[in-house]
């Protein structure tokens, strides 16, 4: 059974004011329309987060794929407010991110754009990564992404009730806007990192990152392959034993 949990309350300051809901959002955006519109609201609330590995990953069980949604909410040990599956995922979202981050491979591909984009390297490989993962997508599921996307969005609506308020309030247009397909293509990509780079209060230079995968689109493709079924295997162990 899921659990309900009060969220603890939230932080005020810029850089997650979207955290204190939609409606502010709005209210300061009425004039856009259109594409500029839902890029206001992708980039509110896409962190560079690869959800279509960590969701991938979950292997269709709920506590991991729930845990793995929520994980980026849950600091520190509030893990263990939530049901054992659940606490699984949050751990599994967790121990992909390390893997990731300290893999040979991934530095190896982070080294072609830390030149240019510095400590949003590994912000902009997950955001490559996932776009092969979504663009080779046959070759690791006979689901097709389209019907994966769906369902996934679905059954987190079913339980969106349970969420913190961030994943809560992000889910309606990640399925709105069907992010998880985006991905499949560089103009998705591209969207995503320019609304990533009009967030952040600096200038991370993301909004060009898609030149640079798209020089070296083979070598980054390359780095996925080798990259991603050892993250597979790394992660088998959360599958095979969740309930």
């Amino acid at each position: 059974m899921i659990v309900s949990l009060e969220n603890a309350g939230t932080k005020v300051s810029k850089e997650r004011e979207c955290e204190q809901g939609i409606k502010d959002f709005r209210t300061r955006f009425t004039f856009l329309t259109g594409s500029r519109f839902r890029d206001e609201i992708i980039l509110c609330f896409l962190d560079g987060m690869n959800f279509l590995a960590h969701f991938y990953l979950a292997g269709n069980k709920a506590g991991l794929l729930i845990g793995n949604f929520i994980a980026d909410d849950v600091k520190g040990k509030k893990y263990l407010d939530y049901p054992e599956n659940i606490q699984q995922g949050i751990l599994m979202h967790r121990a992909i991110d390390h893997f990731t981050d300290t893999h040979p491979v991934t530095s190896k591909a982070k080294d072609l754009l830390r030149e240019e984009f510095n400590h949003y390297s590994g912000v902009i490989l997950d955001v490559f990564f996932d776009h092969f993962l979504a663009k080779n997508w046959n070759e690791f599921s006979s689901e097709t992404l389209a019907d994966f996307s769906q369902r996934t969005y679905a059954f987190l609506g079913k339980h969106a009730h349970t969420f913190p308020e961030r994943p809560r309030t992000m889910l309606p247009y990640m399925r709105e806007h069907d992010w998880l397909m985006a991905y499949a293509h560089t103009e998705g990509v591209h969207r995503v990192l320019t609304g990533m780079s009009r967030r952040v209060k600096f200038n991370s230079g993301m909004e060009r990152a898609t030149a640079a995968l798209e020089k070296n689109y083979d070598q980054f493709e390359k780095f996925f392959r080798e990259f991603f079924p050892e993250l597979v295997q790394h992660t088998e162990h959360f599958r095979t034993e969740a309930r």
